[in-house]
Protein backbone atom coordinates (compact mmCIF):
# COMPACT_ATOMS: atom_id res chain seq x y z
CA UNK A 1 0.00 0.00 0.00
CA UNK A 2 1.34 3.43 -0.99
CA UNK A 3 1.24 6.30 1.47
CA UNK A 4 0.70 9.98 0.76
CA UNK A 5 0.94 13.05 2.95
CA UNK A 6 -1.10 16.01 1.73
CA UNK A 7 -0.62 19.56 2.94
CA UNK A 8 -1.88 23.06 2.32
CA UNK A 9 -3.81 25.61 4.30
CA UNK A 10 -4.49 29.13 5.39
CA UNK A 11 -7.60 29.27 3.20
CA UNK A 12 -10.21 26.90 1.80
CA UNK A 13 -8.64 27.38 -1.63
CA UNK A 14 -5.43 25.76 -0.37
CA UNK A 15 -7.36 22.87 1.19
CA UNK A 16 -10.53 21.71 -0.57
CA UNK A 17 -8.84 20.99 -3.94
CA UNK A 18 -6.96 18.20 -2.17
CA UNK A 19 -10.28 16.45 -1.65
CA UNK A 20 -10.84 16.20 -5.40
CA UNK A 21 -8.02 13.64 -5.51
CA UNK A 22 -9.63 11.35 -2.92
CA UNK A 23 -11.56 9.10 -5.37
CA UNK A 24 -8.34 8.31 -7.26
CA UNK A 25 -6.29 7.76 -4.11
CA UNK A 26 -8.95 5.57 -2.49
CA UNK A 27 -9.31 3.48 -5.65
CA UNK A 28 -5.57 2.70 -5.50
CA UNK A 29 -5.74 2.00 -1.74
CA UNK A 30 -3.50 4.86 -0.67
CA UNK A 31 -3.05 5.45 3.04
CA UNK A 32 -3.80 9.17 3.28
CA UNK A 33 -2.42 11.59 5.86
CA UNK A 34 -2.71 15.39 6.07
CA UNK A 35 -0.35 17.81 7.80
CA UNK A 36 -1.90 21.17 8.58
CA UNK A 37 -1.85 23.93 11.17
CA UNK A 38 -3.10 23.58 14.72
CA UNK A 39 -6.07 25.93 14.37
CA UNK A 40 -6.42 26.76 10.67
CA UNK A 41 -9.42 26.28 8.39
CA UNK A 42 -7.76 23.17 6.93
CA UNK A 43 -8.15 21.40 10.27
CA UNK A 44 -11.91 22.00 10.25
CA UNK A 45 -12.25 20.83 6.64
CA UNK A 46 -10.02 17.75 6.74
CA UNK A 47 -11.07 16.54 10.20
CA UNK A 48 -14.55 15.88 8.78
CA UNK A 49 -13.16 13.43 6.19
CA UNK A 50 -12.90 9.95 7.75
CA UNK A 51 -10.51 8.60 5.13
CA UNK A 52 -7.78 11.09 6.12
CA UNK A 53 -5.64 11.17 9.28
CA UNK A 54 -4.94 14.77 10.31
CA UNK A 55 -1.64 15.80 11.95
CA UNK A 56 -1.39 19.39 13.31
CA UNK A 57 1.93 21.23 13.43
CA UNK A 58 3.04 24.71 14.42
CA UNK A 59 3.49 27.19 11.60
CA UNK A 60 4.00 30.89 11.01
CA UNK A 61 2.26 33.11 8.52
CA UNK A 62 4.17 34.41 5.51
CA UNK A 63 3.58 38.16 5.42
CA UNK A 64 4.52 40.71 2.77
CA UNK A 65 3.96 43.56 5.23
CA UNK A 66 5.43 44.66 8.58
CA UNK A 67 4.17 42.90 11.68
CA UNK A 68 5.80 42.21 15.03
CA UNK A 69 4.83 38.57 14.49
CA UNK A 70 7.36 38.47 11.67
CA UNK A 71 9.99 38.26 14.41
CA UNK A 72 8.38 35.38 16.31
CA UNK A 73 6.87 33.33 13.48
CA UNK A 74 10.23 32.04 12.15
CA UNK A 75 10.61 30.13 15.42
CA UNK A 76 7.16 28.58 14.84
CA UNK A 77 8.21 27.59 11.31
CA UNK A 78 11.33 25.90 12.69
CA UNK A 79 9.23 24.07 15.28
CA UNK A 80 6.80 23.02 12.56
CA UNK A 81 9.66 21.79 10.41
CA UNK A 82 10.91 19.59 13.24
CA UNK A 83 7.40 18.24 13.86
CA UNK A 84 6.92 17.54 10.15
CA UNK A 85 10.29 15.79 9.96
CA UNK A 86 9.29 13.47 12.82
CA UNK A 87 6.04 12.69 11.00
CA UNK A 88 7.93 11.89 7.78
CA UNK A 89 10.06 9.36 9.66
CA UNK A 90 7.03 7.91 11.44
CA UNK A 91 4.66 7.64 8.46
CA UNK A 92 7.29 7.00 5.77
CA UNK A 93 5.18 8.36 2.90
CA UNK A 94 5.94 7.59 -0.72
CA UNK A 95 5.08 11.15 -1.76
CA UNK A 96 4.00 14.51 -0.36
CA UNK A 97 1.37 16.54 -2.24
CA UNK A 98 1.29 20.26 -1.46
CA UNK A 99 -1.44 22.72 -2.38
CA UNK A 100 0.46 25.71 -1.01
CA UNK A 101 -0.28 28.10 1.81
CA UNK A 102 2.07 28.96 4.65
CA UNK A 103 1.74 25.58 6.42
CA UNK A 104 3.16 23.81 3.37
CA UNK A 105 6.64 25.37 3.66
CA UNK A 106 7.92 23.41 6.70
CA UNK A 107 6.21 20.25 5.41
CA UNK A 108 7.82 20.31 1.96
CA UNK A 109 11.19 21.26 3.48
CA UNK A 110 10.96 18.31 5.88
CA UNK A 111 10.02 15.95 3.06
CA UNK A 112 13.00 17.11 1.00
CA UNK A 113 15.37 16.60 3.92
CA UNK A 114 14.05 13.03 4.29
CA UNK A 115 14.47 12.41 0.54
CA UNK A 116 10.71 12.05 0.01
CA UNK A 117 9.48 13.34 -3.39
CA UNK A 118 7.21 16.39 -3.37
CA UNK A 119 4.50 17.19 -5.90
CA UNK A 120 3.19 20.75 -5.57
CA UNK A 121 0.22 22.42 -7.22
CA UNK A 122 0.05 26.13 -8.04
CA UNK A 123 -3.40 27.61 -8.58
CA UNK A 124 -2.51 30.98 -10.08
CA UNK A 125 -0.48 32.28 -12.99
CA UNK A 126 1.72 34.27 -10.63
CA UNK A 127 3.41 31.85 -8.27
CA UNK A 128 2.35 32.26 -4.64
CA UNK A 129 4.90 33.06 -1.95
CA UNK A 130 4.70 29.62 -0.31
CA UNK A 131 5.29 27.82 -3.60
CA UNK A 132 8.13 30.22 -4.47
CA UNK A 133 9.86 29.18 -1.26
CA UNK A 134 8.96 25.49 -1.67
CA UNK A 135 9.97 25.36 -5.34
CA UNK A 136 13.47 24.17 -4.41
CA UNK A 137 11.99 21.16 -2.60
CA UNK A 138 9.63 20.02 -5.38
CA UNK A 139 10.06 17.07 -7.72
CA UNK A 140 7.19 18.28 -9.93
CA UNK A 141 4.97 21.38 -9.84
CA UNK A 142 1.54 21.00 -11.40
CA UNK A 143 0.32 24.24 -12.97
CA UNK A 144 -3.29 25.34 -13.33
CA UNK A 145 -2.57 27.83 -16.14
CA UNK A 146 -0.43 27.16 -19.23
CA UNK A 147 0.83 30.75 -18.87
CA UNK A 148 2.76 29.73 -15.74
CA UNK A 149 5.09 27.47 -17.75
CA UNK A 150 7.16 30.55 -18.61
CA UNK A 151 8.13 30.83 -14.94
CA UNK A 152 8.36 27.12 -14.08
CA UNK A 153 9.58 25.33 -17.17
CA UNK A 154 9.32 21.58 -17.87
CA UNK A 155 10.22 19.08 -16.63
CA UNK A 156 9.72 20.69 -13.20
CA UNK A 157 6.56 22.49 -14.31
CA UNK A 158 3.69 20.49 -15.81
CA UNK A 159 0.45 22.02 -17.11
CA UNK A 160 -2.31 19.91 -15.58
CA UNK A 161 -5.21 22.26 -14.89
CA UNK A 162 -7.03 22.39 -11.58
CA UNK A 163 -8.47 19.52 -9.50
CA UNK A 164 -12.27 19.53 -9.65
CA UNK A 165 -14.55 18.09 -6.98
CA UNK A 166 -16.50 15.18 -8.47
CA UNK A 167 -19.74 16.15 -6.69
CA UNK A 168 -20.02 19.25 -8.88
CA UNK A 169 -20.93 17.00 -11.80
CA UNK A 170 -23.90 15.48 -9.95
CA UNK A 171 -26.16 18.55 -10.02
CA UNK A 172 -29.87 18.26 -10.87
CA UNK A 173 -31.27 21.22 -12.84
CA UNK A 174 -34.91 20.54 -12.15
CA UNK A 175 -34.35 20.00 -8.44
CA UNK A 176 -32.71 23.44 -8.30
CA UNK A 177 -35.48 25.07 -10.35
CA UNK A 178 -38.11 23.68 -7.98
CA UNK A 179 -36.14 24.76 -4.89
CA UNK A 180 -35.69 28.31 -6.23
CA UNK A 181 -39.19 28.63 -7.66
CA UNK A 182 -37.89 29.83 -11.03
CA UNK A 183 -39.70 29.78 -14.35
CA UNK A 184 -38.04 28.74 -17.62
CA UNK A 185 -35.99 31.91 -18.19
CA UNK A 186 -32.16 31.62 -18.29
CA UNK A 187 -30.38 31.77 -14.94
CA UNK A 188 -27.50 34.04 -13.93
CA UNK A 189 -25.51 32.89 -10.88
CA UNK A 190 -23.46 35.51 -9.03
CA UNK A 191 -20.74 34.15 -6.73
CA UNK A 192 -18.78 36.57 -4.59
CA UNK A 193 -17.03 34.26 -2.15
CA UNK A 194 -17.70 33.60 1.53
CA UNK A 195 -17.29 37.28 2.46
CA UNK A 196 -19.06 38.54 -0.64
CA UNK A 197 -17.97 41.14 -3.18
CA UNK A 198 -19.50 44.44 -2.12
CA UNK A 199 -18.92 46.36 -5.34
CA UNK A 200 -20.51 43.59 -7.41
CA UNK A 201 -23.36 43.12 -4.91
CA UNK A 202 -24.25 46.81 -5.20
CA UNK A 203 -24.04 46.97 -9.00
CA UNK A 204 -26.04 43.76 -9.44
CA UNK A 205 -28.84 44.89 -7.15
CA UNK A 206 -29.05 48.24 -8.91
CA UNK A 207 -29.26 46.42 -12.26
CA UNK A 208 -31.94 43.92 -11.22
CA UNK A 209 -34.88 45.80 -12.81
CA UNK A 210 -33.19 45.45 -16.19
CA UNK A 211 -31.69 41.98 -15.74
CA UNK A 212 -34.87 40.36 -14.42
CA UNK A 213 -36.79 41.28 -17.57
CA UNK A 214 -35.46 38.15 -19.27
CA UNK A 215 -33.33 36.30 -16.68
CA UNK A 216 -33.59 34.75 -13.23
CA UNK A 217 -30.83 35.54 -10.73
CA UNK A 218 -29.25 33.51 -7.91
CA UNK A 219 -27.12 35.81 -5.78
CA UNK A 220 -24.54 34.39 -3.37
CA UNK A 221 -23.80 37.66 -1.63
CA UNK A 222 -21.59 36.62 1.30
CA UNK A 223 -22.05 36.50 5.04
CA UNK A 224 -24.03 39.42 6.45
CA UNK A 225 -24.88 40.85 3.02
CA UNK A 226 -28.52 39.85 2.53
CA UNK A 227 -30.88 42.65 1.48
CA UNK A 228 -34.24 41.97 3.10
CA UNK A 229 -35.98 44.57 0.94
CA UNK A 230 -35.47 42.24 -2.05
CA UNK A 231 -36.55 38.95 -0.46
CA UNK A 232 -39.92 38.86 -2.27
CA UNK A 233 -38.63 39.99 -5.67
CA UNK A 234 -39.79 37.54 -8.37
CA UNK A 235 -36.97 35.77 -10.19
CA UNK A 236 -34.34 36.78 -7.61
CA UNK A 237 -33.07 34.54 -4.82
CA UNK A 238 -30.23 35.51 -2.49
CA UNK A 239 -28.16 33.45 -0.07
CA UNK A 240 -25.23 34.32 2.14
CA UNK A 241 -23.63 31.10 0.92
CA UNK A 242 -24.64 27.55 0.01
CA UNK A 243 -22.86 24.21 0.14
CA UNK A 244 -24.90 21.06 -0.38
CA UNK A 245 -27.21 22.67 -2.95
CA UNK A 246 -24.39 24.19 -5.00
CA UNK A 247 -24.08 21.37 -7.58
CA UNK A 248 -27.81 21.65 -8.34
CA UNK A 249 -27.68 25.44 -8.67
CA UNK A 250 -24.55 25.24 -10.83
CA UNK A 251 -26.31 22.74 -13.09
CA UNK A 252 -29.27 25.10 -13.50
CA UNK A 253 -27.16 28.21 -14.13
CA UNK A 254 -26.62 29.30 -17.72
CA UNK A 255 -24.24 32.16 -16.97
CA UNK A 256 -21.85 33.06 -14.15
CA UNK A 257 -20.94 36.45 -12.68
CA UNK A 258 -17.94 36.12 -10.38
CA UNK A 259 -14.62 37.27 -9.04
CA UNK A 260 -11.66 35.50 -10.67
CA UNK A 261 -10.32 33.20 -7.98
CA UNK A 262 -8.57 30.29 -9.66
CA UNK A 263 -10.44 27.41 -8.04
CA UNK A 264 -13.87 28.89 -8.76
CA UNK A 265 -13.28 29.85 -12.38
CA UNK A 266 -11.82 26.43 -13.15
CA UNK A 267 -14.95 24.82 -11.73
CA UNK A 268 -16.97 27.00 -14.13
CA UNK A 269 -14.65 25.92 -16.94
CA UNK A 270 -15.10 22.24 -16.11
CA UNK A 271 -18.88 22.68 -16.15
CA UNK A 272 -18.74 24.71 -19.40
CA UNK A 273 -20.37 27.81 -17.92
CA UNK A 274 -19.88 31.12 -19.80
CA UNK A 275 -18.63 33.69 -17.29
CA UNK A 276 -18.32 37.40 -16.72
CA UNK A 277 -15.36 37.98 -14.41
CA UNK A 278 -14.74 41.04 -12.26
CA UNK A 279 -11.32 40.40 -10.66
CA UNK A 280 -10.17 41.91 -7.41
CA UNK A 281 -8.34 45.15 -8.22
CA UNK A 282 -4.67 45.73 -7.39
CA UNK A 283 -5.70 47.89 -4.46
CA UNK A 284 -7.15 44.80 -2.75
CA UNK A 285 -4.86 41.98 -3.96
CA UNK A 286 -1.47 41.02 -5.36
CA UNK A 287 -3.00 41.03 -8.85
CA UNK A 288 -3.40 37.26 -9.28
CA UNK A 289 -7.11 37.51 -10.13
CA UNK A 290 -6.40 40.08 -12.84
CA UNK A 291 -3.94 37.69 -14.50
CA UNK A 292 -6.33 34.74 -14.07
CA UNK A 293 -9.18 36.64 -15.71
CA UNK A 294 -6.96 37.89 -18.54
CA UNK A 295 -5.86 34.33 -19.34
CA UNK A 296 -9.47 33.14 -19.49
CA UNK A 297 -10.46 36.05 -21.73
CA UNK A 298 -7.55 35.35 -24.10
CA UNK A 299 -8.70 31.74 -24.39
CA UNK A 300 -12.33 32.83 -25.00
CA UNK A 301 -13.64 31.31 -21.77
CA UNK A 302 -14.78 34.60 -20.25
CA UNK A 303 -15.50 38.30 -20.57
CA UNK A 304 -13.67 40.57 -18.15
CA UNK A 305 -14.99 43.78 -16.61
CA UNK A 306 -12.53 45.73 -14.45
CA UNK A 307 -13.94 46.82 -11.09
CA UNK A 308 -12.83 50.39 -11.79
CA UNK A 309 -15.27 50.41 -14.72
CA UNK A 310 -18.09 48.63 -12.88
CA UNK A 311 -21.48 50.35 -12.68
CA UNK A 312 -25.10 49.38 -13.10
CA UNK A 313 -24.89 50.34 -16.77
CA UNK A 314 -21.63 48.58 -17.60
CA UNK A 315 -22.79 45.45 -15.78
CA UNK A 316 -25.98 45.23 -17.85
CA UNK A 317 -24.00 45.92 -21.03
CA UNK A 318 -21.51 43.13 -20.32
CA UNK A 319 -24.20 40.63 -19.33
CA UNK A 320 -25.73 41.22 -22.76
CA UNK A 321 -22.29 40.63 -24.30
CA UNK A 322 -21.97 37.46 -22.27
CA UNK A 323 -25.24 36.07 -23.59
CA UNK A 324 -24.28 36.90 -27.16
CA UNK A 325 -20.85 35.25 -26.80
CA UNK A 326 -21.97 32.19 -24.82
CA UNK A 327 -21.98 29.76 -27.73
CA UNK A 328 -18.39 30.55 -28.71
CA UNK A 329 -17.28 30.33 -25.09
CA UNK A 330 -18.83 26.91 -24.59
CA UNK A 331 -17.18 25.64 -27.77
CA UNK A 332 -13.78 26.96 -26.63
CA UNK A 333 -14.21 25.33 -23.22
CA UNK A 334 -15.11 22.00 -24.83
CA UNK A 335 -11.79 22.12 -26.70
CA UNK A 336 -9.70 22.72 -23.54
CA UNK A 337 -7.92 19.41 -22.77
CA UNK A 338 -7.23 20.22 -19.10
CA UNK A 339 -10.58 21.68 -18.08
CA UNK A 340 -10.61 19.07 -15.28
CA UNK A 341 -7.08 18.51 -14.06
CA UNK A 342 -7.82 15.91 -11.39
CA UNK A 343 -6.75 12.89 -13.44
CA UNK A 344 -3.66 14.67 -14.79
CA UNK A 345 -2.52 15.63 -11.27
CA UNK A 346 -3.10 12.11 -9.98
CA UNK A 347 -1.06 10.74 -12.90
CA UNK A 348 1.85 13.00 -11.93
CA UNK A 349 1.65 11.77 -8.33
CA UNK A 350 1.44 8.16 -9.49
CA UNK A 351 4.46 8.56 -11.78
CA UNK A 352 6.53 10.15 -9.02
CA UNK A 353 5.62 7.34 -6.61
CA UNK A 354 6.50 4.72 -9.22
CA UNK A 355 9.85 6.30 -10.01
CA UNK A 356 10.58 6.82 -6.32
CA UNK A 357 10.11 3.14 -5.65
Amino acid sequence: MSKIIMTGGGSAGHTTPNLALLPYLKKENYEIHYIGSENGIEKNIISEVPEITYHPIKCGKLRRYFSWKNFSDPFRVIAGYNQAKKLMKLIKPDVVFSKGGFVSVPVTAAAHSCKIPVVSHESDISIGLANKISKRFATRICLTFPDALKDIEPPLGIYTGSPIRSELYSGDRERARKMLGFDGKPVLLMMGGSLGAQAINTALREALPEILKDMNVVHLCGKGNLDNSLKDLAGYVQYEYISGELPDIMALSDYILSRAGSNSIHEFLALKKPMLLIPLPLSASRGDQILNARSFAERNFAIVLEQEKLSCETLVENIHRLRQSAGKMIEAMKNEPNSDGTRAIYNVISEVVKNGK
